[in-house]
């Protein structure tokens, strides 16, 4: 079965309006400070077929904290793209990367959850050529990527690519 694929086709009007409204500055405090924290607990008791996003696709990330060793859970809009799940690492434009990228990098082996599906995948940041073509895609797919890619200033956003792994691997 797998992640449910989803193409990073060009927003529907109905993701273009979600995207402007998500863009306002208070949108992005309330997700960045309280909403995150409300989606995991509604993609957890839907089993990832609901999201407070409800027009993007969302898939719950589960890894391990670089530093506390603890689970922690973040749900995060992907696409899929040869078989991967592709998320980015935007931070909502802010100048630093977000703890999950961290986590990650540290920690590559994750659990994902999308919509009833949950399996075991290992991260890996994406870089060059492949980076910004992927990028192109997010941004074509979330047209906020293109402004938080201006917010973040020098921080070049990352582009993470999960692979599901057998749980024998």
């Amino acid at each position: 079965m797998g992640i449910p694929e989803v193409r990073p086709d060009p927003p529907t009007p109905l993701v273009r309006a979600g995207a402007r409204l998500m863009g306002t500055a208070p949108a992005r405090w309330f997700l960045r400070r309280v909403g995150w924290r409300i989606d995991r607990a509604v993609i957890n008791m839907t089993d990832g077929r609901v999201s407070m996003s409800l027009v993007m696709p969302e898939v719950l990330l589960t890894h391990t904290g670089a530093k506390s060793g603890e689970q922690r859970s973040t749900p995060l809009t992907y696409f899929t793209d040869a078989g991967r799940v592709i998320v980015i690492a935007s931070n909502y434009g802010g100048d630093r990367h977000p703890a999950w990228f961290h986590n990650v990098k540290a920690n590559p082996r994750v659990t994902l959850s999308a919509r009833g599906y949950r399996g075991a995948f290992v991260g890996e940041e994406v870089t060059g050529a492949e980076r910004d073509r992927l990028f192109e895609l997010a941004k074509q797919f979330v047209p906020n990527y293109a402004d938080y890619e201006k917010r973040a200033g020098k921080r070049r956003i990352p582009v993470i690519a999960f692979t599901e792994v057998t749980e024998s691997a």
